[in-house]
């Protein structure tokens, strides 16, 4: 059992939800920032890891070779997953892309989802993550993609058989299938359509203040640690 996390590394991609502001000044943790760190808790401490699955992320794990060879075609480069992980004494983390440039990969489930008219990154939580990737390896700038791939025939399949539940059908009309496998294929829409990057150049003041927010999360976790030991004490007498 872990009790002490003075050390503890932070993955990248966790870093938006200790950045979340607290509602009171007298509490520099959000009730958010607090759930999330009593369930990280929870899995280090008893050794237990939380299996979060959802189509989302399933789609972006499956799909993220097609997204980057989608990418390469489109601007003319050869780009290859990273498999190298990078850490210092507050972070650690793995970007998808580090050669000439940083880059972080984001497959969107379906077109409703894909920020085609956005101006700005439409989710905070990578901008944090990507502020954790430049400060890794030194990088000042640095870009979020969003792709817009075609989702595998076996997760279009999962989502009939999910339409079909839901709606207490036994055989899904074919009409129903053929719109179903329609919103999640998308070689019909030009590749100029389907990838969109947003720029984010590396903060400093940012760093400093997701540093210091650490610190604060790992006396949280310590003082866990505590009222775990407790509870175990008090059970026991």
């Amino acid at each position: 059992m872990k009790k002490n996390f003075d050390s503890y590394l932070f993955r990248c991609s966790s870093l938006g939800k200790l950045m979340v502001n607290a509602r009171s000044k007298k509490d520099p943790l959000s009730v958010t920032t607090k759930t999330y760190l009593k369930e990280l808790h929870k899995e280090i401490y008893f050794g237990r890891s939380k299996e979060i699955q959802s189509k989302f992320l399933e789609k972006g794990k499956v799909v993220e070779d097609d997204s980057i060879e989608m990418l390469n075609t489109f601007i003319g480069k050869k780009y290859i997953k990273n498999e190298k992980s990078y850490a210092n004494t507050y972070l650690s983390g793995t970007p998808d892309i580090y050669a000439d440039e940083l880059i972080d990969i984001k497959s969107s489930w379906n077109l409703q989802t894909f920020p085609m008219y956005e101006e700005s990154l439409p989710n905070k939580d990578y901008y944090w993550q990507m502020q954790g990737y430049m400060d890794l390896t030194g990088t000042k700038k640095c870009k979020v993609i969003y792709c817009l791939t075609d989702t595998p025939i076996e997760l279009i399949q999962d989502e009939i058989r999910r339409f079909s539940w839901k709606a207490g059908m036994i055989d899904v009309p074919m009409e129903i299938e053929n719109e179903i496998t329609n919103n999640l294929q998308f070689n019909d829409i030009e590749t100029e359509h389907r990838i969109k990057s947003f720029d984010i150049e590396y903060n400093e003041e940012d760093v400093e203040k997701l540093y210091e927010k650490i610190k604060l999360c790992r006396e949280f976790l310590t003082d866990l640690s505590v009222i775990a030991g407790q509870k175990i004490v008090n059970t026991i007498i």
